[in-house]
């Protein structure tokens, strides 16, 4: 079935796009899959329906750890209507944002799910994608399927490689409003933290963490990086500079337009958060048009009332000072964009 995948840094307008999505009754909207499962989502080997159903349910370390530390980032929709799991049981990754995102009731759907999916033989995780998306959209009636997760440009070389006929839009923000959301966001201050770890010992991922990197680390990231609950307050309200999540935000914006350099014109687009807000409408009939679907007037109105103007030139309030190094620390991205 046709795939397009929405892809960003966050903080762009991208949950309420996905709510727009889901409102369209021909787009099966997959709220944050590629955010819910984490590394773990792409195995190069073939694998077993069981297998993969292990991949789809196994709760992500991270989030549980931030659950319960009790650290709860609104996108993560299951414990806003709490089912059978918990922080404390695991939640599983699919039931975390996916399934609530579809259904009032996830933990019905998961049991839904489970059977047929275990029942799938030995293939590529690609197939095994594939057909998860085409049982989601018979089962709600949709005939193409929307990815949405707002940590996401670092999964185009994979995405391309796994579904090579699949479309890509790039939904992006103004640098410094975008960071300066960021360093008020739960999770984006947990990425934050991890950051400074990992540059700390000079390695690129958690899984590159060794016995010998944790000795030269101090005792509180440690703690996060090993406990199964830390205190919350080293993550909301640790002083981190602004310009530290304009860097982060150049730095993931660079790497993606490189990547999405490699996709074919007719296969990709861009949304600017901005233009979204100036002219909802427009945007939204271009997206419908891109994705191959039918951008009705009853759609049309409900998203345009979910849109909102008042976050745009956030970043504007700052004093002088925070402003312009924050201006500075965003220009790399900020020209990646224009030259796109």
């Amino acid at each position: 079935m046709p795939i397009t995948f929405v892809v960003g840094t966050g903080r762009s307008g991208s949950t309420v796009l996905s709510h727009i999505l889901n409102l369209h009754p021909d787009i099966l909207s997959l709220n944050e899959l590629l955010a819910s499962l984490g590394p773990w989502a792409m195995p190069e080997n073939p694998l077993t329906g069981e297998e993969f159903w292990r991949i789809l349910v196994g709760p992500h370390m991270i989030y549980t750890k931030l659950l319960r530390s009790g650290i709860v980032p609104p996108e993560f929709l299951y414990p806003q209507r709490p089912g059978r799991y918990s922080a404390e049981t695991g939640i599983p990754a699919l039931s975390l944002m996916v399934l609530p995102h579809l259904t009032e009731d996830p933990d019905g759907l998961l049991d839904e799910l489970e059977p047929q999916v275990s029942s799938w033989p030995h293939r590529p995780v690609a197939q095994h994608y594939q057909d998860l998306f085409a049982l989601l959209a018979a089962r709600f009636g949709r005939r193409v399927a929307v990815e949405r997760s707002g940590y996401s440009l670092q999964w185009i070389p994979a995405l391309r490689k796994a579904f090579p006929y699949a479309k890509f839009v790039h939904q992006f923000r103004d640098g410094p409003d975008c960071a300066l959301s960021m360093s008020r966001h739960p999770g984006y201050r947990a990425m934050s933290f991890l950051h400074d770890i990992l540059q700390r010992v000079g390695v690129s991922s958690p899984q590159e963490l060794t016995p010998e990197h944790l000795v030269k680390l101090p005792p509180e990231m440690v703690e996060m990086l090993l406990s199964e609950r830390f205190d919350p307050a080293l993550v909301l309200d640790r002083q981190v500079p602004l310009a530290q999540f304009g860097d982060m935000w150049s730095q993931w914006i660079i790497e993606g337009v490189e990547y999405l350099s490699q996709v074919p014109d007719d296969a990709r687009t861009t949304l600017a958060y901005e233009d979204m807000v100036r002219n909802p409408r427009a945007e939204l009939v271009r997206l419908a048009e891109f994705i191959g679907v039918d951008p009705d007037d009853e759609w049309l109105e409900a998203g345009e009332s979910l849109i909102e103007s008042s976050r745009v030139g956030a970043a504007l309030r700052l004093p002088p000072e925070q402003l312009s190094e924050l201006r500075d620390s965003c220009a790399p991205g900020m020209r990646a964009l224009r030259t796109a």
